[in-house]
């Protein structure tokens, strides 16, 4: 499985369920990593998006406790377990940060878009940076859209010895 999130200088995510810093650039380059693949979130993520409904062209899943939760567009697991065994390699996870945290040991690959500025957040990701299981593979140069400088930084899991 791969992610893909948004994130501050300090790792940073999200404030009141919304991203600190959304760019265009950035949604962009998620719909096309993302699209034809499932997509793993939780409620909160969902309730998030335009419509509070799945993402379309992709298979939406929710991660929750809820048994009882049901929206348009999308399926339900109800373990960290069932989103592993509902998804392939090339699938996503996409947020929020109790999804990333629980699939982040079966993730291989993250795709961060890391925002060259700090926020207030209430929802973080793991700083990659000083976890010795991952490691950049690959830097874009640095780019701005309407004042914020971000660059896309690409992770991956160290092969064990």
């Amino acid at each position: 499985m791969q992610a893909i999130v948004n994130v501050t200088e300090n790792w940073g995510i999200g404030r009141y369920n919304k991203l600190l810093f959304p760019l265009r650039a950035d949604l962009k380059r998620f719909k096309e990593l993302t699209m034809g693949h499932a997509v793993v979130m939780g409620r909160k993520t969902l309730e998030s998006l335009p419509g509070k409904k799945g993402l379309p062209g992709r298979r939406n899943l929710v991660l929750t406790r809820d048994e009882s939760f049901n929206a348009p567009n999308v399926e339900t697991v109800h373990t960290p377990l069932q989103a592993v065994f509902a998804t392939g390699a090339e699938d996503f996870c996409i947020g929020g940060e109790s999804v990333y945290r629980v699939l982040l040991p079966v993730i291989d690959r993250v795709y961060v878009t890391r925002v060259l500025a700090t926020a207030e957040a209430d929802a973080w990701f793991p700083n990659l940076d000083e976890d010795p299981q991952w490691r950049i593979e690959r830097e874009s140069e640095i780019m701005e859209e309407n004042g914020v400088r971000f660059q896309y930084v690409d992770y991956v899991r160290v092969e064990k010895e």
